[in-house]
This record gives structure tokens, sequence and C-alpha cells, in this order.
């Protein structure tokens, strides 16, 4: 099970699957280890898979400072990964609440992606507000009752999202956003919003589907993120 150091000195792990190109993995939750990500439905035979186990999860070293458990505080968390890596630019994927992640990821660094796939992930952070039904949250699928997946959205955890909504206009690497049918965090609707952000952004919705596309229907969510990923100009 290979570490690494984050900015603070919390050793952070991380799991390897797959084979080929690296495809970075952040994980819903909040604060949920990557274990449940499994093989995503097969993406193995595509990707090799980086499965990030956030701090104070799975195989990571809780941190020293609770506030760190804050979404905006482990932007650095997925930098310092790339820099472990030793990546120039990189392939992200998040899921849920590690797609919030991995938008604020691409708002503060949009020159390291490559490219960029957010599987039934929310849109506060770009100040799309969910209405019912999308008042479910599916967000909080499987996150724990304690103190640290509370900080993970806590108070100006999202930071702003005008500015945010700014930056990502300056993504140039191409973006899918998935959402599932019958899923309400996001809805379709919230997700094509979202994928409309992003100067190459483009949505996608799996028929049939709920929170966990790749479960649901291991081939479709497979064929729909390797086409992109693979696809020699992705637009």
């Amino acid at each position: 099970m290979p570490t690494f150091s984050a900015c603070d000195g919390t050793q952070l792990a991380y799991h390897v699957r797959g084979e080929g190109t690296p495809l970075l993995c952040l994980p819903g939750g909040p604060l949920r280890a990557s274990a449940y990500l499994g093989a995503l439905g097969g993406l193995t035979a595509h990707r090799r898979l980086i499965l990030l186990d956030p701090r104070g999860t799975g195989d990571s070293r809780e941190p020293a400072d609770p506030a760190t458990y804050r979404c905006d505080r482990q932007i650095a968390d997925v930098e310092a990964l790339r820099e472990h890596l030793g990546l120039a630019r990189i392939d992200l994927l998040g899921h849920s609440a590690g797609a919030t992640l991995a938008v604020l990821y691409a708002a503060a660094h949009p020159q390291r992606l490559a490219g960029l796939v957010l599987v039934t992930g929310g849109t506060r952070a770009v100040g799309i507000k969910a209405t019912d039904p999308d008042g479910r949250d599916a967000q909080a699928h499987a996150a724990s009752d304690g103190a640290p997946a509370r900080l993970y959205y806590a108070n100006g955890a999202l930071g702003d999202p005008d500015a945010t909504r700014t930056a990502l206009a300056t993504v140039t690497a191409p973006v899918l956003v998935l959402a599932g049918e019958y899923d309400g965090g996001p809805t379709p609707a919230r997700a094509a919003e979202l994928a409309a952000l992003f100067p190459h952004g483009r949505p996608a919705v799996q028929p049939g589907a709920a929170h966990y596309p790749w479960r649901d229907d291991p081939g479709a969510f497979t064929r729909t993120v390797a086409a992109f990923l693979n696809a020699p100009v992705r637009d």
C-alpha cells in the first residue's frame, strides 16, 4: 500500500488497481474510504486507478488539525498526490462528495488537468441550488455521523461560488458530468447546468441508474467513461 505526505505532514494512502494511464479517483461520503469504488464497474480494463483514501479514512492517518477535514483544505492533498506521482497533468474522477472536491481542485489548478470526470456530484460549490425532489442530497450517501464528516462541509468550506464559476471558465481540459437517471443529487438537469460552466464540459445521463451508476449497470458506466477518457480529442 503506497503512501505519501500531505503538506501538513499527514501520511495519506492510496490504492492502485488496473493498468495503463493513471486516473486519480476521489471517493465520496464525505470522507469515506476508497474501497467502495472497487474497480469502478470494470474501468480497470482501461485505466490504472489511483484510489485515494481521504485523510482519516481507510489506510490514511488522521490529521493533527481537524480543520483540515474541510473540503477546501483537501485540495492540497490532491495536488500533493499529483506531485508524488510525478505527473504534470492528471485525469481526475470524483464521485459524489469527491466530485465536489474535484470541482474545487479544477478551479484552483486548471492547468494541472488533462481530463475531469464528475460522477453524481453535488452542485453547491458553484451555487446551483437543489430544489425538491433534489433535496434528498444524495451526497451524504455513506457519511459517518462523526465530526470529520461534518467538518467536510463546514461553513466556508466550499469557498465563493461566484469565484469558483469564474475559475472553471478557464479550464481547458475536457469535462464529463455523469448523472444517474434516477439520482436526486444531482438530477440530470442540475448536471447539465454544471457541465455548462466548463468551456469543454458535456453532460451524460446513464439510463436506469441512481447514485452508484457503476453498480447499476457496470457495462454502460465503463463504456461512457472509457470512451470519454480514451477519445483522441475530447470535446
